[in-house]
């Protein structure tokens, strides 16, 4: 097959069973954790992978695209304190549940300025994943996985690909992605559309109407979060991020 499947992992519950249950989602507030989360207390392989984007980002600061990134792709629930505005904000992600958790409604949260969103610190989630009833109960505080993760991706302070689809590259849409709770429109619905009839590069994407190189990154990042990103090294479009073609 010409394409090697680069989706993060979305129905793989962790090895070694449940993360520990320090109380449900609606007892934890926005000082219970601060001060409390150490990366040293996740598993190697997680650790190993944000220590990588630390190291990216400069400074040992921990990005929050990447961070987000992370959690899909191993499957582990993560709780992250975030500075937003005046609040240091504690946001549980459960991507087997595909949803996260904060004390302060997401709509809200999701409402401001995300590029100014600042990761501190990261730790494995100390909530219990909510089961149905919860969510009716708690709705206020919680969004599904997949809307958080395309607003970072659009709005926050990341413009570059993530390193698991840059590099000489051509990209898809998965044909049986099933995006509608993003809502689409205008010029990135469009993009999406020619995505899924064809195959093509970054630099094709970025002069498409709308786009730039910093909104075609972001659009290939929001899909490849959503596991509709297919991602082949070898097809003819294939061109690496410096715009050098590698067909003949």
């Amino acid at each position: 097959m010409p394409f090697q499947t680069t989706q993060p992992a979305q129905t793989a519950a962790p090895r070694g069973g449940a993360e520990p249950v320090a109380g449900r989602a609606s007892e934890e507030t926005l000082d219970s954790i601060a001060g409390l989360t150490r990366l040293s207390s996740l598993t190697p392989s997680l650790m190993a992978d944000l220590q990588r984007f630390g190291g990216e980002a400069g400074g040992g600061a921990l990005d929050m695209l990447a961070m987000l990134a992370a959690s899909v792709r191993h499957g582990r629930a993560l709780r992250a304190l975030v500075q937003i505005e005046q609040h240091q904000v504690p946001i549980t992600l459960f991507p087997t549940a595909r949803v996260a958790h904060s004390p302060i409604p997401m709509v809200s949260l999701l409402s401001g300025r995300l590029q100014d969103w600042r990761l501190l610190q990261v730790a494995p989630a100390q909530l219990k994943a909510p089961d149905p009833r919860e969510l009716q109960s708690l709705v206020h505080n919680y969004t599904p996985l997949p809307l958080l993760l395309w607003a970072v991706a659009q709005r926050g302070s990341r413009e570059t690909l993530l390193p698991e689809i840059a590099g000489t590259a051509a990209y898809r849409v998965t044909p049986s992605a099933d995006l509608r709770l993003l809502e689409l429109t205008g010029t990135v619905l469009a993009a999406v559309e020619r995505l899924r009839r064809g195959t093509t590069n970054l630099r094709e994407i970025a002069g498409w109407p709308g786009f730039d190189r910093p909104k075609a990154q972001r659009l290939l990042n929001g899909l490849y979060l959503q596991a509709a990103l297919l991602v082949s090294r070898t097809h003819p479009a294939a061109t690496n991020e410096g715009w050098g073609q590698t067909q003949h």
